[in-house]
């Protein structure tokens, strides 16, 4: 059964989204006034940080931040909270282009919309370069404005955010080689799921927020932090595995089967490799085709299914959220976090979105 979102993660979204439209709404009209041009551009960020997400990366900056000894109400972790939307929205921006998606939260994607307005205006040169090029440089700005949003902060806090956008690059990197080179070990499936998203979405958010909170109690609290949220991390990206290979495009805003479709690394699809028949295969080896059509998704959707690779995955992502809960309560810290924190993990790995 699909979870609720819980309480606080609603109440921890509304106040990063009442920052982030206070620090976006006056650089697109500063920006918009210098020249006409940049209004689209700029709206484009204001567009994809405010029209969805699910918010998971401040909420558990907020709660690594309220388990080092941080108040709850205190500006720094929301100010933190909308800096991980922006880096999120970079990572966006980028990803959309390297995988060529046409849609993102049930929306054209930016490179796509610029590379429209290029064709419909009959400017030079050529539409898909342009389009691309100029989400990458939305991609940046956001970026830039994601840092602005950290200004003052301790150096160790500084440490791990910029420690953590390198693992969100080197897991990026490694999912375009994984791509283009058909990697099918679990493995290393596995490695690229972890940095690509997994810690970025759980464990340094809460080692931020811990950070931030107080230094001396971060260092006290980082290996159980860790403990949690790798494994959890972990089961978040499985289930986004999931959601990519079998997803309904009205919950998920995404192509049916898009991650069959652009040849994704998966530990899913890497599962269903080791375990296939030789007839089996033959059907998978379709997967990431250039030509591959709806009959070829549901093909090797059904065929997934029969190798056991999904419930195996399944299983994995039960494990990991055990390990995960185990660690979280042997962790030093109040009931508040703690629960909060459990709850935030039923909802990672029962979600639909």
């Amino acid at each position: 059964m699909p979870a609720t979102a819980p309480d606080s993660l609603l109440r921890i979204a509304e106040r990063v989204e009442a920052r982030l439209d206070d620090v976006l709404t006056p650089e697109l009209e500063r920006w918009a006034a210098l020249d006409a041009d940049l209004a689209e551009p700029m709206a484009e960020i204001r567009r994809l940080v405010l029209t969805g997400g699910k918010r998971l990366r401040p909420a558990f900056c907020h709660w690594g931040f309220v388990a080092a000894g941080g108040a709850a109400d205190d500006p720094t972790v929301v100010d933190a909270g909308a800096a991980f939307e922006l880096m999120h929205a970079f990572a966006l921006f980028h990803d959309d282009v390297m995988d060529d998606a046409a849609s993102r939260r049930g929306q054209p994607t930016t490179h796509t919309v610029f590379a429209e307005l290029h064709d419909a205006e009959g400017w030079s040169g050529e539409s898909r370069r342009f389009g691309e090029g100029i989400a990458i440089l939305i991609g940046d700005l956001a970026f830039v404005y994601s840092d602005r949003l950290l200004h003052g902060a301790n150096a160790t806090a500084w440490g791990i955010w910029n420690e953590l956008r390198i693992e969100l690059n080197v897991g990026q990197v490694l999912d375009v080689l994984g791509s283009v080179r058909g990697v099918r070990d679990v493995a290393q499936a596995e490695r690229i799921c972890r940095y690509k998203s997994g810690k970025y979405t759980i464990e340094r958010p809460l080692h931020l927020g811990a950070a931030l909170a107080d230094p001396r109690r971060f260092a006290e609290l980082e290996a159980g932090l860790s403990a949690y949220g790798l494994p959890l991390g972990d089961a978040f990206q499985m289930r986004d595995d999931v959601m990519g290979a079998f997803g309904d495009e009205t919950a998920t805003g995404k192509p049916v089967g898009g991650d069959l479709r652009e040849g994704k690394p998966t530990p899913l699809l890497a599962r269903a490799i080791a375990a296939a028949t030789t007839e089996q295969r033959s059907v998978l080896e379709q997967v990431g085709a250039a030509d591959m059509t709806d009959a070829d998704v549901a093909a090797a959707q059904q065929t997934i299914v029969d190798t056991g690779a999904l419930a195996d995955l399944e299983s994995t992502i039960e494990q990991r959220t055990e390990a995960a809960l185990a660690a979280l309560a042997a962790l030093d810290i109040d009931d508040e976090p703690r629960r909060e924190l459990t709850a935030l993990a039923d909802f990672v790995i029962r979600r639909e979105i």
